[in-house]
């Protein structure tokens, strides 16, 4: 009887464990998983968006080019697996308030461009809206962003390290976009998304 009872508990704290990784995990929505996912955007731009090498990618736009979500989100959670060349201009512009034109004067741009002539707004700022001290770059290896939004705050971590945190943020909510940007007449380098998840909060 006491092994029936030992074994008995074993299974119980067993389960519990697993529905506790289950609750963890059960609130991402996934949107981009490797090569699979455009589906769930609409374009917006003439980018050469494509599946390649296990990512979703584009290289190549006359102008700033987007994927933008479907569906309009409030307060949520993103996690973002990118890969972005020393001279790609990129981002997320979160809280879109016009799906057909993307820009940092109507949402949130988190952005991804090492080579910014304004560092204080590159890889890891808030364009307009939060700015970094001290830039990490991104060129040249696969990155990760968690972009929290919750009420009036923003929070943007990249590879687990905070960037910034926006207080006070003035656009309650809209879909977001992955950006493929160009800057002047010269278009930036490539940019891979590998994993895009979402969480409603």
């Amino acid at each position: 009887m006491k092994r029936l009872a030992a074994a008995m508990a074993a299974f119980v704290i067993v389960l519990g464990l697993a529905g506790c990784a289950g609750s963890r995990t059960a609130g991402w929505v996934t949107l981009i998983d490797g090569d699979k996912g455009l589906e769930n955007f609409d374009r917006l731009g003439d980018a050469n968006w494509r599946a390649e090498g296990g990512a979703i990618v584009a290289d190549r736009a006359k102008d700033g080019s987007y994927l933008v979500t479907k569906k309009s989100y409030r307060d949520f959670q993103i996690r973002a697996e990118f890969w972005a060349d020393h001279t790609t201009n990129s981002g997320i512009f979160i809280r879109a308030q016009d799906p057909k034109k993307i820009g940092a004067d109507n949402s949130y741009e988190v952005n991804i461009y090492d080579q910014r002539p304004g560092p204080e707004y590159g890889t890891g700022a808030i364009v307009n809206f939060a700015k970094i001290d001290r830039m990490q770059k991104a060129g040249g290896r696969w990155n990760t962003f968690l972009i929290t939004a919750r009420g009036e705050t923003i929070t943007v971590e990249l590879n687990g390290v905070q960037t910034v945190r926006l207080s006070g943020a003035k656009f309650a909510g809209g879909p977001f976009a992955l950006q493929f940007g160009n800057h002047g007449k010269q278009p930036g380098g490539a940019i891979k998304w590998r994993k895009v998840e979402v969480w409603e909060l």
